[in-house]
């Protein structure tokens, strides 16, 4: 029987929730359609091989629900799913499970994510195989949350995994992009779920890069937006103040008459961007007013006050 990696409900053109009738009825069709006697194509005897193949698999009740219940995740290594196993079962590495971790401000964590990741990466895995003859299953790719901070984001590196697998302890390396986005998928290729059988290549580990939430920074994209605190006067009067970026401090030109709102955009200084124009960062002018003020500053306020006041027009 040939082997083929398209889907049999596709080579059929029948729905997955056909019913033998209209799997018998587009069998049929299409036998007669591709068969080598009346269709003299260079591809029809392939076509006709892949089409009894189908109808082989889907026009048997058991088999077809093996393949219904085994080829979304295995693909054509269906057939070598013991008949036992669950693929949704929890504890198992091919439940679906998405888990989470951080590096936290000063890179990744060791603590946890082991317990994390045990049974993902194949935890309880001795009774998939009873015995021999079954063959190997690769393993299956894994998707991660990586949580990480704008300032990790914002420079990368190296840094190391540790997670346990049915086989022990492993540990990874992971290349962090300096200006990872969220959304950003960092693969790790060989890193994901053990495969079944001796053998067996693992999947791959796919990390989805999270930007936690910043007491200071808010996240557009590459776009970096900060709070820039300043009195009254230097709003009035303009000032030169100081603004705490992921690369380090710089001075900003607060222009005079600057009111709460203001955004003042430092051209390049938001994430970088390996492949293009690194982000902006853009301060954005609060006025800050004193909570305290001295008998002379209070007075000092007052007569700003008047000097401002609107004139009487009785008194004009």
């Amino acid at each position: 029987m040939a082997t083929t990696t398209s889907d049999y409900y596709e080579v059929l053109g029948v729905d997955r929730s056909a019913s033998q009738e209209d799997i018998q009825r587009a069998y049929r069709k299409l036998a007669r359609k591709y068969h080598p006697d009346v269709n003299s194509d260079p591809g029809a005897e392939d076509q006709f091989k892949r089409i009894n193949e189908a109808n082989e698999v889907l026009s048997d009740p058991g088999t077809r629900a093996r393949y219904d219940r085994f080829s979304p995740q295995f693909g054509d290594d269906w057939r070598k799913v013991p008949e036992n196993f669950d693929p949704g079962a929890a504890g198992t590495p091919f439940g679906g499970q998405r888990v989470h971790f951080s590096t936290g401000g000063d890179g990744f964590a060791a603590g946890g994510f082991e317990d994390l990741l045990g049974g993902l990466f194949g935890g309880g895995r001795s009774g998939f195989f009873g015995g021999g003859g079954i063959g190997t299953v690769p393993g299956p790719d894994v998707e991660a949350e990586l949580e990480l901070s704008v300032e990790d984001a914002y420079s990368g590196g190296r840094r190391s995994l540790t997670m346990g697998t049915s086989s022990g302890v492993r540990t990874v390396d992971v290349n962090i992009p300096a200006g990872v986005v969220d959304g950003q998928r960092i693969r790790l290729a060989g890193q994901g779920g053990d495969g079944l059988g001796e053998g067996a290549p693992r999947g791959d580990l796919y990390l989805v890069v999270r930007l936690a939430p910043h007491s200071r920074y808010r996240v557009d994209g590459r776009d970096l937006t900060v709070e820039l605190p300043v009195a009254p006067w230097e709003a009035v009067l303009g000032a030169k103040a100081a603004v705490v970026t992921p690369g380090g401090r710089v001075d900003v030109k607060v222009p005079a008459g600057s009111s709460s709102g203001r955004r003042l955009r430092l051209r390049g200084r938001g994430l970088p961007n390996p492949r293009g124009g690194a982000g902006d960062l853009y301060a954005e002018v609060r006025i800050v007013v004193p909570e305290h003020l001295t008998d002379a500053q209070r007075a000092a306020w007052q007569a700003l006050a008047e000097a401002h006041a609107p004139a009487d027009p009785a008194a004009a």
